[in-house]
């Protein structure tokens, strides 16, 4: 049977990286420090997946599975140089930590003579994880095992989209490798990235360039996700479903999505009409309310969220590229500022130097866009009327540019 390592036993890589490689017929082996999942995992040699469908859940199982202790290194290298295709989903912090274990995989690969491509999916929420990561396995090979490793090994840069939320505590207290995820399990992958043939793997989806399926995460998913989150957070609501089936919020998230696909398929050439379907469904993805995100998870750091190239300003700077007026991605950009938890420190630095400085100089300070841009205004104008009691209706009205 062929075989694949998760290298990452958390909800992505059992949740959704490991489910795909099973369901591609390959025998799966996760490696984790965590040795209560890792103990289970060979105890029981599989684990279920919950799948949200309304108000119930559907049951699925991946079997033939099995755990690898994370400290044991010849175990790592051992199912690595053996390995048909590979994946990481540890975070962006622990990737230093395991570029030596992955290291010794890449040197026991050279030793055994396998020559046949790894193409290893690094599904870490960093753009560029892959070369960040390549440098930390050079760090750990001689100039042979580096030659080696750029003939052999593909580091493949991903676009998840898929939403994992925490596991209900009554699922996790039958079993502590459950994991709840959304129906929605498409893997979009640089096919640029690739050496030799592309393993065939469910859900996956090769796409060249894959700089699109990026910027349709950031500018579509993430940015509508912001806007729901805001503007939810200043009408009270506490979970993300609650905002997305607000009708007034689901208005200025769906038009703020259309802003960015206007802007996608200019750039990229995608059939418009594609975009707008994808922006249907997010929406009613983010309506599911089993997946129970919080507006204050979705929304928090706006010091990060609202910079110049992230979800909002960078979808609004697109749009403007194209001649495209990014009025309703100007009012999530406006609610944002307003977004202050108090266990959040970074918008609450935002939220205080906007009140004491205004809306356009916090917009040049975090987000990097002037006066000029016509940004500005627009963002100014929905921060008043937002601050001032305004109905979310009159806020409508105040965006139509039609």
């Amino acid at each position: 049977m062929k075989k694949a390592v998760m290298y990452g036993a958390g909800n992505i890589g059992r949740g959704f990286i490991g489910q795909l490689f099973r369901q591609s017929g390959y025998e799966v082996s996760f490696i984790d420090v965590n040795m209560a999942v890792i103990d289970r995992l060979n105890s029981d040699g599989r684990y279920p997946i919950y799948i949200t469908d309304g108000d119930r859940y559907n049951e699925y199982i991946v079997d033939n599975v099995r755990g690898v202790d994370g400290r044991d290194n010849a175990a790592i290298a051992d199912v690595i140089a053996s390995a048909d295709i590979m994946a990481t989903a540890v975070g962006v912090n622990i990737l230093k930590f395991i570029a030596a274990p992955f290291a010794g995989g890449v040197k026991l690969r050279m030793t055994r003579g396998n020559k046949t491509p790894l193409n290893v999916i690094i599904c870490e929420n960093m753009i560029g994880a892959d070369s960040y990561f390549a440098g930390l396995i050079k760090d750990n090979l001689d100039d042979a095992e580096k030659k080696y490793f750029d003939e052999c090994i593909a580091l493949v840069e991903p676009s998840i989209g898929r939403m994992v939320p925490a596991t209900p505590k009554e699922i996790s207290d039958r079993n502590p490798l459950a994991v709840c995820v959304e129906p929605y399990c498409e893997l979009p992958v640089d096919k640029a990235a690739f050496k030799g043939e592309i393993p065939e793997i469910k859900g996956m989806i090769p796409f060249s360039p894959f700089d699109f399926y990026i910027r349709r995460k950031l500018f579509m998913h993430n940015m509508s996700h912001a806007v729901c989150a805001y503007l939810g957070n200043l009408k009270g609501y506490e979970y993300i479903w609650q905002a997305a089936k607000d009708a007034e919020i689901k208005l200025i998230a769906l038009r703020a999505l259309i802003e960015s696909s206007r802007a996608l398929s200019a750039e990229y050439g995608v059939p418009l009409d594609e975009l707008l379907i994808f922006s249907e469904n997010l929406i009613g993805r983010f309506e599911n309310r089993l997946l129970g995100d919080t507006v204050a998870r979705v929304g928090r750091d706006t010091k990060r969220k609202l910079s110049g190239n992230d979800r909002l300003a960078g979808a609004a700077k697109l749009c403007l590229k194209h001649g495209i007026k990014p009025v309703n991605i100007c009012a999530g950009i406006a609610a944002g500022l307003r977004f202050s938890p108090d266990d959040d420190a970074s918008s609450t630095e935002v939220a205080e130097f906007t009140r004491e400085h205004g809306a356009a100089a916090a917009l040049s300070e975090y987000s990097g866009i002037g006066n000029e841009s016509g940004i500005a205004e627009t963002v100014c104008s929905a921060y008043s009327l937002l601050g001032d009691g305004s109905p979310m209706s009159e806020i409508i009205s105040s965006l139509q540019i039609y």
